[in-house]
């Protein structure tokens, strides 16, 4: 995507309290530096944040931070690596029965090994790094497919990352998933923009978090 793609967020934008009122919205990698801020946003806004992890301990803690916030969060643990299709069919089925509705879905989950030649990738690291930034995000959202298009005003955000960046040496199989990535958002963009289900690209400012620091070892992440 060129920078003329994207809209910016006015500087010092917040939502209002209640502009989430009453709807769900399913955070994938909700325990990571991004899907924290997504959940405590949603909290904040008025909705019902799902909280979607592989690791128990850290949902719960974010768990009480969003409850403090006001929310009445719900944790569902998921390791999007092992995931197969039927178990993103029955993580939709216990967001139908225990919610009873899902508005939104937030893909913030990332696998990054660090910056390699691509002659030094192992093959394993390889697949599920396309895995878990790639298939992982479609499978969860065709999942999740028959919920969302029930409610009025749906979207599914993909986050992205700066392409021509990860397009150079050494990004490896996260560089070619977040290029895959862009390709698949501006596919489904096309083919619903005129349902009620909205799909957005997501690209954050840096932010402090694991990935970051993985990739930019020589930056003080703290100042971001």
């Amino acid at each position: 995507m060129t920078d003329s793609a994207y809209a910016r967020l006015p500087a010092g934008w917040s939502a209002k309290p209640d502009t989430l009122k009453d709807r769900v919205v399913l955070v994938a990698g909700a325990a990571g530096g991004l899907g924290k801020a997504a959940v405590l946003g949603v909290a904040r806004a008025g909705g019902t944040p799902i909280l979607l992890g592989r690791k128990t301990r850290p949902l719960e803690k974010l768990h009480d931070e969003a409850a403090a916030a006001g929310a009445q969060p719900a944790i569902y643990p998921l390791d999007l690596e092992g995931a197969t299709p039927r178990d993103y069919e029955d993580m939709a089925a216990a967001v139908e029965r225990d919610l009873g509705r899902l508005d939104g879905i937030v893909n913030c989950a990332a696998h990054f090994s660090g910056l390699q030649p691509a002659a030094l990738i192992d093959p394993l690291d390889w697949l599920r790094t396309l895995h878990v930034n790639l298939s992982a995000p479609f499978l969860l959202l065709q999942a999740c497919l028959p919920l969302l298009n029930q409610a009025p005003d749906a979207s599914a955000v993909f986050v992205v990352d700066d392409l021509d960046l990860v397009g150079k040496a050494n990004w490896g199989a996260y560089g070619v998933a977040k290029h895959a990535l862009a390709g698949m958002f501006s596919i489904l963009h096309q083919e619903w923009e005129t349902g009620p289900l909205r799909v957005h690209a997501l690209l954050p400012p840096p932010l402090c978090t694991a990935l970051r620091r993985t990739a930019y070892f020589g930056e003080n992440s703290m100042q971001l």
